[in-house]
C-alpha cells in the first residue's frame, strides 16, 4: 500500500565527527555477522566505552559510517553517528 518512510540522506551534510575525534558509545553494539573472528551476537562495543574516530566511510550512499578504534577492547568497529557522542577534550578533563 504505502511506501516505507524515507530516511534522511545523512551524507548531504557534513560528517558529525572528524578523524581523530574522541567519542563515547551511547549504545551496546553486537556483532551482526559482519565482524570477522567473533560470533554473531557477541558484544563488540560496550555502552560508555571511549574511542577515537580513525576514518569515515559511507553506507548505501546514505549514511556516514565512522571507523572507531575502541581503547578498552582494541577493536576497530564501524559506527553510526546516532550510536556516538563527541567528547570535547576540555569538557572531558572536567569530568
Amino acid at each position: 500500500m504505502g511506501l516505507a518512510r524515507e530516511q534522511e540522506v545523512e551524507i548531504r551534510g557534513e560528517p558529525a565527527f572528524r578523524p581523530g575525534a574522541k567519542v563515547r558509545a551511547i549504545k551496546y553494539v553486537r556483532n551482526d555477522g559482519t565482524y570477522r573472528g567473533r560470533d554473531i551476537g557477541d558484544i563488540l562495543v560496550r555502552k560508555g566505552e571511549t574511542g577515537y574516530v580513525r576514518d569515515i566511510g559511507t553506507y548505501l550512499q546514505q549514511f556516514y559510517i565512522y571507523a572507531v578504534e575502541w581503547l578498552d577492547s582494541g577493536t576497530l568497529v564501524g559506527m553510526r553517528a546516532k550510536e556516538l557522542v563527541g567528547l570535547d577534550p576540555s569538557e572531558e578533563r572536567a569530568r
